[in-house]
């Protein structure tokens, strides 16, 4: 994947950084394997908004991911390399040997052609499923499961990794991009590799209009509000503000919301880089 910058012909060009799209090699997804996706604009099932900022916005189709990799021991190639609108990386369209298709998050380096596998059997190499308890100490690894058979939940995002420092008991040490370090059965799966499109956050949009395609709305700042609306609302000019905090009235700078007696608290080993 590669970046490009373009030539200034219209305002909204003149800071765009766009992805190239090198890497996808397809234009269209597997039909067995997509699905329908409504926009709720923010809506509740009553109507009320309840999501402020959310509306509009390109029509999408759901890609169905295979986050579980469940189909162990059975030689999978890599058809093709596809965009996906509903997240950051990109995914891969795989061939079982026993004809199923499945999508997967495509990791750095996957490319097609290439075969891939999970269980027991499969080696530590790019796209591969393992647990955790057979992966060597030190690898780089995405698409981690927090709970046996639930499916991978962390580190799926565009450029992301986690790295497997050690095991203890049961079980395994990991290091997650947020940088906080926590224990996971090591009855866990995860797959090896960084995610692919690491270069994601480095596209500038070049306009606003290109948020409300995304299904963006503009965003209001709490000091331009009224009080009525906001703490930080109200005064005459530029003279609002006082302690940043959220509508509801937390405050906003340093202030710890999770929770001291939530149950996962003795799994985490160091807390995230503040």
């Amino acid at each position: 994947m590669g970046l490009r910058k373009l030539k200034p012909m219209t305002p909204g060009q003149r800071h765009k950084v766009a992805d190239d799209m090198s890497d996808v090699t397809a234009s269209k997804p597997e039909k067995s394997l997509v699905k329908g996706l409504t926009k709720s604009g923010g809506r509740n099932n009553t109507g009320k908004m309840t999501m402020r900022y959310i509306g509009g916005g390109h029509k999408r189709k759901y890609r169905v991911i295979d986050f579980k990799r469940n189909k162990h021991d059975i030689p999978a190639t890599v058809k093709t390399i596809e965009y996906d609108p509903n997240r950051s990386a990109r995914i891969a369209l795989l061939y079982y040997a026993d004809g199923e298709k499945r999508y997967i998050i495509a990791p750095e380096g996957l490319e097609v052609g290439q075969t891939v596998m999970s269980g027991r059997k499969a080696e530590p190499e790019v796209g591969n499923t393992l647990f955790l308890s057979d992966i060597p100490l030190g690898t780089v690894i995405h698409n981690v499961e927090l709970q046996p058979n639930k499916g991978g939940a962390l580190v799926r995002s565009a450029g992301a990794y986690a790295q497997l420092n050690a095991r203890d008991g049961k079980y395994a040490i990991v290091k997650l991009p947020s940088g906080e370090v926590r224990m996971i059965l090591l009855t866990c799966t995860a797959t090896i590799g960084a995610v692919s499109n690491s270069q994601h956050s480095l596209t500038r949009s070049g306009k606003a209009g290109r948020s409300r395609w995304l299904g963006r709305r503009p965003r209001v700042r709490g000091v331009v509000m009224n009080p009525v609306d906001h703490p930080m609302g109200g005064g005459e000019g530029k003279s609002s503000g006082g302690h940043p905090r959220s509508r509801t009235g937390l405050p906003a700078k340093g202030y710890k919301t999770r929770s001291k007696t939530k149950a996962s608290n003795r799994f985490i080993i160091s807390k995230r880089k503040k």
